[in-house]
């Protein structure tokens, strides 16, 4: 053990009342009114990480957990409520400051897939709903893109949160019918622009409609026509309408698919408007 000491830093842990905390330093970033809130409602005592305090001239300078403090503050409702802090006594201002400027710099983030897995074996039910929808349908969650795997991870949960389960059903079907599960057509966009539909039109759109004629098209053709009109998932969403819509006399609306969403886009405006005022049936 002798010479290790050096790799081993100079600090005690000690209860600290939060109304004893300062941090108001300059380098600190602004308090998140929402992420405290946020983080309060959805409180879990073993999310709490120690805070880091320099502990200079005998005030207790906050230096990463900022965050932290407040939230538990809320939760309890009392500032005279401790936390456990890990405490430097040897820093000088500018070096709380480096710490924590570059605190996150070789910190390797988990990634979606990896904390939805951990989730999984957690038994978290949103995430074993998601994993065996995904899996009736012979497909698999995976961290890289591959022919019957989604590794679009963070959208499949947006969705899951915004359509419910059965909405997610739904949009993995028409994907895997359409193109039978090449790898492009469960990206992040492919997946909210099929759900920008679905939600537009509901049950006016009809699923063995959307696969035979949007299934007329690659996945690529698809993400050629996307760029070409409006970046993301609304642009899929177009170019998915325009593959659904052609060669027939009464198609879907195109001023649905704007529906609350602002201005309509210019190309829409000038290739749209006149048929939208003519088209006042439904697709049926």
């Amino acid at each position: 053990m002798e010479g290790l000491e050096q790799f081993v830093p100079q600090v005690y842990f000690e209860q600290i009342p939060i109304k004893n905390l300062v941090s108001n330093q300059e380098y600190q970033r602004n308090l998140s009114v929402s992420h405290v809130r946020r983080a309060a409602a959805n409180f879990d005592l073993y999310q709490i990480n120690p805070v880091k305090v320099s502990r200079r001239n005998g005030i207790n300078y906050v230096f990463n957990g900022q965050h932290t403090i407040e939230i538990v503050a809320s939760v309890s409702g009392s500032r005279e409520t401790p936390v456990w802090c890990m405490v430097y006594d040897d820093l000088e201002y500018e070096h709380e400051a480096d710490i924590f400027a570059n605190q996150l710099k070789y910190t390797k983030p988990l990634l979606p897939y990896e904390i939805f897995m951990a989730n999984v074996e957690a038994g978290n039910d949103k995430h074993l709903i998601i994993k065996d929808l995904v899996e009736s349908y012979g497909l698999t969650l995976s961290n890289k893109r591959s022919r019957k795997g989604i590794c679009a991870i963070a959208t499949l949960e947006s969705i899951y949160d915004k359509y419910g389960f059965h909405g997610l059903d739904r949009i993995i079907r028409l994907c895997l019918g359409t193109w039978e599960g090449d790898a492009n057509s469960f990206s992040s966009n492919m997946l909210n622009g099929v759900a920008r539909l679905v939600a537009a039109y509901g049950d006016l759109l009809k699923d063995d409609v959307f696969k035979d004629k949007v299934g007329a098209y690659s996945v690529k053709d698809i993400g050629r026509t996307a760029k070409e009109r409006h970046a993301g998932s609304l642009g899929y969403a177009e170019a998915l309408l325009i593959c659904y819509n052609k060669k027939m006399k009464f198609g879907l609306q195109w001023g649905s698919l704007y529906s609350g969403k602002g201005r309509k886009p210019e190309f829409y405006i000038a290739e749209h408007d006149e048929e939208a005022e003519m088209d006042t049936a439904s697709p049926e």
